[in-house]
């Protein structure tokens, strides 16, 4: 993306924060560094920049994959990693914006949620055979199974009603679903491994 129209979008977000989405028109965001004609000089309408952001959303998640070189790396450490990368860029992934485009717009935010899911839904399967192939995780799995079952698991801390953003942070909750996540997949020596890595690393807070 142009990165004059990201710093956009970062804008047009922190308004949202804010304010959310039921009074928002490109004129009264003027308050927060960016004019109705800058963002008309990128988009034409609401339904297109709600597509951008979601798509800066995406981006921001995948840069993730981008950056690092999982090659030769242990499967339990790319949780562990891509776990403090969502903490770290927390702005960029959080679903309190999304929730409410998801009322607004659900046929765009729809779209996003296939795309996205589809793509850690390859990732997390990549991660499965790496795991078993280290003897991190069970040899009994189906990368196909735990795969739907991790999607199930992303969907449940994108509810409202389940995990209402007042009260829970997204960070939290994708620590914890990682926690148990690992627990109901891992070997004996991957679960050694994994509590080593926790405690060494400070990543994850959760108890035993």
């Amino acid at each position: 993306m142009d990165k004059e129209f990201v710093r956009i979008i970062e804008k047009v977000r922190a308004f949202l924060l804010k304010n959310g989405l039921k009074d928002f028109s490109f004129e009264k965001i003027i308050d927060f560094g960016v004019s109705e004609r800058d963002i008309s000089s990128f988009v034409n309408s609401k339904e297109e920049l709600v597509e951008k952001i979601l798509e800066y959303e995406r981006k921001s998640f995948e840069a993730i994959f981008l950056e690092y070189n999982f090659d030769g790396q242990n499967a339990i450490d790319i949780l562990f990693i891509v776990s403090q990368e969502i903490n770290d860029k927390f702005e960029h992934v959080t679903p309190s914006i999304t929730m409410e485009l998801e009322n607004y717009f659900p046929e765009i935010y729809a779209k996003h949620m296939e795309v996205r899911m589809g793509f850690i839904f390859d990732k997390i399967q990549i991660n499965i055979q790496k795991g078993i192939a280290q003897g991190m995780y069970r040899n009994d799995l189906s990368g196909e199974m735990v795969g739907r079952m991790y999607l199930s698991r992303l969907e449940d801390m994108h509810n409202p009603e389940l995990y209402p953003p007042e009260r829970f942070k997204f960070g939290t909750i994708y620590d914890t679903m990682i926690d148990k996540f690992v627990k109901s997949i891992a070997t004996e020596d991957g679960l050694i491994y994994y509590r080593q890595r926790k405690q060494l690393l400070g990543v994850l807070s959760f108890g035993r």
